[in-house]
């Protein structure tokens, strides 16, 4: 099964026309996502291979019936689109665009907090089920096979590096998040997990989070209290100086909570298998499935 997008979903692209646009939208269509819109002002009535391009995100909504956003304009307009997106009955809306300004991000996500509107970033990956093949995002297709493990991440890099480890061990995947690595993002860790508790086809997690922040000690304390699958966390930064960014805007240690060790703590109290390094995502979980294997024959 899936979470967040499967076989129906219908996919628009905010900005397909531009460079990264187009590129991702066609391997996105390629893998068997129902990309059904583009959006570009100025370029309406214009095709892109054989999919319209629409003036805004409205007609493209109601000439299609389109659910699903992933956008890829400008970082100043990068807001905008997303609240055209949200006022438009989009549903889920995956923002890729990264470099948008703190302040924009803060009125979008308040914006959007007294609605049902899913948002997915900004500044991240996007998401893939590979049991669907449905990809929302710009992770390479290739690497990923259908199985039983969820994903959530604040890194795209590290994502594939768990995808990469896992498929060359067999272990397949149900859906791979990645939420963004900015200061502030919609979905979080949390958002994720309550997800992958509801869907019986996702047997585990692996989440990968990094200094900075404290959105990985909420989601230790959401599994602790309601979480009942088994879960492998990766965090990295644990070398990283105070008071440096590292990688993400979000990746930056203001306070004790901050630091990687502390991330470690809490997850490791919560009954989480800590991943020691990025090397060991594969040999980890696939202990973990012998470990589960042996407890069922038991």
């Amino acid at each position: 099964m899936s979470i967040l997008v499967d076989k129906e979903t219908k996919l628009l692209v905010q900005g397909m026309t531009g460079r990264e646009g187009s590129f991702h939208a066609r391997r996105c269509r390629e893998y068997g996502t129902n990309l059904v819109a583009g959006v570009t002002p100025g370029r309406g009535g214009q095709m892109f291979d054989d999919v319209p391009v629409y003036n805004t995100v409205d007609d493209a909504v109601k000439e299609t019936g389109a659910n699903v956003s992933m956008i890829f304009v400008p970082p100043i307009f990068a807001a905008d689109a997303i609240v055209e997106a949200a006022d438009s009955g989009i549903e889920t809306i995956v923002c890729i665009t990264e470099g948008i300004p703190v302040i924009d991000s803060l009125k979008v996500i308040h914006y959007l907090s007294n609605s049902s509107v899913i948002l997915i970033g900004p500044n991240c990956p996007g998401l893939i089920s590979p049991g669907e093949r449905c990809k929302v995002g710009i992770m390479p297709a290739a690497i990923h096979t259908p199985g039983r493990v969820g994903i959530v991440s604040k890194s795209g890099t590290l994502t594939y590096e768990a995808v990469g480890q896992l498929t060359g061990l067999g272990i397949g995947q149900s859906t791979c998040v990645g939420i963004g690595g900015d200061p502030f993002i919609g979905l979080s860790y949390v958002d994720v997990l309550r997800l992958f508790q509801e869907d019986d086809e996702t047997d585990m997690v692996v989440l990968i989070g990094e200094i900075g922040g404290t959105r990985e000690q909420e989601a230790a304390d959401y599994i602790k209290s309601e979480f009942t699958k088994p879960v492998a966390g990766l965090i990295v930064g644990r070398s990283a100086p105070p008071g440096r960014r590292m990688g993400h805007a979000g990746a930056i240690i203001t306070g004790s909570a901050g630091r990687a060790d502390e991330k470690i703590k809490s997850l490791r109290s919560a009954g989480v298998t800590i991943i020691p390094t990025p090397a060991d995502i594969g040999s980890t979980v696939h202990g973990m499935f012998e470990q589960m294997s042996l407890n069922h024959g038991a």
